[in-house]
């Protein structure tokens, strides 16, 4: 029976991954154009104030190891306080999030920019939460990306929210 199960599921796996595929396909160089859908997290505070001043300065193109990162268009129904950049694997920043797991009193921070980030590596990502300000944001960077979208999305923050200590 486990056998059926596994089998049943690997088959679910490969339909689905042929169809995000076919749905995926972008223009010739394989880059996504279309409207980016994005799942919804759970993100209390994303109506608020604080979320819509850094939503409305977020930048309209970011830099990313040398290459230029367009603002993206999110499919409907879009999650709130979010906005994206790029194309194949978009840079995500995500305002109003609940606290983050991983902060504990011990954890590393890094100050970048004068705003103070908690990285959460990932598979292929890292996901990177603002801890100092009003709200949580995360910025979910790709990997090979470096550091210029976290400088400017820092940047953004900064002049936007008072930090909180």
């Amino acid at each position: 029976m486990l056998i059926v199960a596994a089998a049943v599921l690997a088959a679910a796996l490969a339909v689905a991954v042929a169809v995000l595929g076919v749905l995926s396909s972008g223009d010739d160089e394989g880059t996504e154009t279309g409207p980016l859908p994005l799942v919804s997290i759970p993100a209390p505070k994303s109506g608020s104030p604080e979320c819509a001043k850094v939503i409305e300065a977020a930048p309209g193109e970011l830099e990313s190891s040398g290459e230029t990162l367009a603002r993206r268009e999110l499919a409907q129904p879009a999650p709130p306080a979010t906005v994206a950049w790029g194309t194949d694997n978009p840079v995500v920043l995500r305002c109003g999030l609940e606290r983050p797991p991983e902060l504990t009193p011990t954890s590393y921070l890094r100050q970048i920019n004068g705003v103070r980030w908690l990285e959460v590596p990932g598979e292929g990502a890292a996901t990177w939460y603002v801890v100092d300000r009003p709200v949580y944001l995360a910025l979910t960077v790709p990997a090979g990306s470096g550091t210029g979208p976290l400088q400017q999305v820092s940047d953004t923050i900064r002049d936007s929210l008072p930090a909180t200590g």
